[in-house]
């Protein structure tokens, strides 16, 4: 990377720290309104193709056209589906039951309580996990063209999984009958977070593409930080903690199912006795 390309990195990075700052703020205005900050999970994939276009408009001229639009489309289209997948979740809903519990907390105004703890802390992540793309949008050379491909591989499987998963749940969750019980079906029965397992993917991928170039490989911290929050902190913890104490059926399925990488489901113990344990 010349001295040239250099000084416009940073210089982009600065204008997409602002701009998600912005956009984050703007949400949180809009969730104030609304008394309901269920927005901001929308606003985190947006706010990621927000970084890419920014990246993407300032690297031109500068970094390898490939890689740019390669990271551009591959950005857009998880953070868009991401987006849109959530907006229809949470149409006609309630506040979420996380952003309520963060807002019973407070000890002054909800809302700012909220702006400290979610709002600059999701800013602050997504501008961590965007390094990749801001790094190398700026990368001058063409780099290894066979790494780049097979990060654009990773991330299609990631897609695939985060999407389908996403459609299977919402399918069994708007099904009457299906109401109380288990989703241990379709990608469900091998993984008990089919979304979590694809979107780990999507950013091991798009880390890939970002390494096939210098210094795009430095940005490892992307990938560990989003595959640390989760599988040990925000994600998959949190969300097991509470279907283990309200969900009749879950410890069962727990028990059976791998935990995060696709794998085929466990035959249950057998008693002392010898019968299979229930």
């Amino acid at each position: 990377m010349t001295p040239e390309a250099l000084q416009a990195l940073y210089t982009s990075m600065a204008a997409s720290a602002v701009g998600v700052l912005a956009f984050l703020t703007l949400t949180w205005a809009v969730g104030r309104w609304q008394d309901r900050h269920v927005l901001v999970d929308v606003a985190w994939g947006l706010g990621f193709v927000l970084v890419a276009a920014v990246s993407f408009v300032r690297s031109a001229g500068i970094g390898d056209d490939l890689t740019r639009r390669v990271l551009l489309l591959l950005v857009t289209v998880w953070g868009v589906r991401l987006a849109l997948h959530i907006v229809a979740r949470t149409i006609g809903a309630g506040e979420d039951p996380r952003y309520a519990a963060m807002m019973a907390r407070a000890k002054g105004s909800r809302h700012a309580y909220i702006y400290r703890v979610a709002y600059l802390n999701q800013a602050l992540v997504m501008w961590i996990v965007s390094l990749p793309i801001q790094v190398a949008m700026f990368a001058t050379g063409p780099g290894l063209r066979w790494v780049l491909w097979a990060g654009v591989a990773v991330w299609a499987v990631g897609e695939c999984f985060e999407a389908v998963g996403d459609w299977q749940l919402q399918r069994f969750r708007n099904d009457p009958s299906t109401r109380g019980t288990v989703m241990d079906r379709g990608l469900w029965r091998y993984t008990r977070h089919p979304n979590y397992f694809g979107d780990t993917c999507v950013w091991w991928g798009i880390y890939l593409v970002a390494a096939a170039t210098w210094p795009g490989c430095l940005t490892v911290i992307s990938p560990l930080l989003m595959t640390w929050a989760l599988t040990k902190k925000t994600g998959k913890p949190l969300l097991e903690k509470g279907l283990v104490q309200t969900r009749p059926g879950y410890a069962e399925y727990v028990e059976r199912t791998s935990g995060f990488i696709p794998w085929p489901p466990r035959q249950p113990r057998r008693s002392a006795g010898g019968q299979r344990a229930r």
